[in-house]
């Protein structure tokens, strides 16, 4: 085992080297790569048969573990290939975890702070963005579409690093269906809710599948609408064929150049949409947000709660972060008239991901608490009908959508 472990290690040294001579890009010329590995590999194997160098147990493990190290993330990189695995976190070189089926366990994998700081280095050599200690944070997206978190010393003792993966779960509400996420008729009446246009926030915690369900109800809008999307990082993967994608910029060394998600949703305004999704509301962007959906342009949004009236409660509270000119007495009943649909989401202790509750918002507002109707609620584990209505009969009118019928064939 040691000789394999020495072996692999020279063959690593000569496989970099012979890309530096040959002025080789592991990561763009993949094929060149591969060409250049299997005749190292093959070279080795002779000179090790005459007892030049230690031999080899596997020859195309050995080759796979070059591969990983020179073009992709190294110890790492079975993580990423493993399809059962959705996230990978490391809190220091020595503690490197992962999550199975949204179950989280300590991996094996030992790394170095030298391998931990080369590998943050790769990752975000393709996305553009940098990390120093004048900016100790960064979000990046992998050419993959994974989503890369990371947070240097002095914010944390030990580098830490988080690797969401892009993992293609849902195209359509029909897939949710398949994976037991959604019921037959909420899915149905979900559908029918974005082509007749209606606001939809998606609420829920962390990991619970918010960008999925999205993604999801993307597969909802109609062909010929115009989607402008606005995230911090590229996450979104809309199937629409007249879509936009923007997201967030740091700022330059100088402290210039930076634009906030506040600028994208302003700048999507311009951009003739016929319909705007935004990634994660947080901060002041709500404000802009809310204008544009009560401006008439149906959107869709994500927050994180703890249930579908918290939703609310929050999305009327984040907007008096826009400035001191922004009041209760604004805000309050703009959410009632401007969002229709609260889509909430779960994540139960075995990891699986659920809709608990489809909430409908009717447009009214009473001692500064906006008012929720469940369409569809989670009652012993199972989402049933609720004895809620959606607002907006007129658009499923003029989508040739009759959602009474709908609902009655849910009850």
């Amino acid at each position: 085992m040691g000789d394999d472990v020495d072996g692999v290690a020279i063959l690593e040294r000569e496989v970099r080297e012979l890309i530096r001579r040959r002025g080789i890009d592991p990561e763009r010329d993949s094929g060149d790569l591969a060409v250049l590995v299997r005749e190292a590999v093959e070279d080795y194997d002779r000179r090790s048969g005459r007892g030049v160098v230690p031999t080899l147990a596997d020859a195309d493990d050995a080759t796979r573990e070059i591969v990983a190290a020179v073009a992709g993330m190294g110890p790492l990189q079975p993580y990423l290939d493993d399809p059962e695995i959705e996230e990978i976190w490391v809190n220091g070189p020595q503690r490197v975890f992962v999550a199975r089926r949204g179950v989280p366990e300590l991996t094996t994998t030992i790394l170095t702070e030298t391998q931990l700081r080369d590998l943050v280095e790769r990752m975000l050599k393709s996305s553009g963005r940098r990390l120093d200690l004048s900016s100790p944070f960064v979000d990046a997206t992998l050419p993959d579409g994974s989503r890369l978190h990371v947070v240097i010393p002095d914010i944390t003792r030990q580098w830490a690093v988080n690797i969401r993966k892009y993992v293609v779960a849902a195209r359509g509400l029909e897939d949710l269906v398949a994976l037991g996420s959604l019921s037959v008729h909420a899915a149905r009446f979900l559908d029918a809710a974005v082509r007749a246009g209606l606001n939809i926030l998606v609420s829920g915690s962390t990991q619970a599948g918010k960008t999925t369900m999205v993604n999801a109800l993307g597969g909802s809008i109609p062909a010929k609408e115009r989607v402008i999307v606005c995230e911090e990082v590229f996450e979104l993967r809309l199937a629409c064929r007249d879509t936009v994608a923007m997201q967030c910029r740091q700022p330059s060394l100088e402290g210039t150049g930076e634009i906030p998600l506040r600028r994208l949703v302003k700048e999507a305004l311009r951009m003739r949409p016929d319909r705007i999704v935004v990634g994660e509301v947080r901060e002041a962007e709500s404000l802009d947000l809310l204008i544009a959906l009560n401006a008439g342009i149906p959107g869709m949004a994500t927050l994180h709660a703890n249930s579908a009236r918290d939703a609310v409660a929050k999305l009327c509270l984040l907007p008096l972060l826009a400035g001191e000119n922004v009041s209760a007495s604004f805000v309050v009943p703009t959410v009632a008239s401007a969002i229709d649909l609260v889509v909430h989401l779960g994540v139960r202790s075995d990891g699986t991901r659920r809709v608990e509750q489809i909430a409908a918002v009717p447009g009214r507002a009473e001692a500064g608490v906006v008012q929720l109707a469940d369409v569809f609620r989670t009652v012993e584990g199972v989402l049933v009908r609720g004895d809620g209505f959606p607002p907006g009969l007129e658009r499923f009118e003029r989508a040739g959508i009759d959602i009474a019928a709908e609902l009655r064939a849910a009850s």
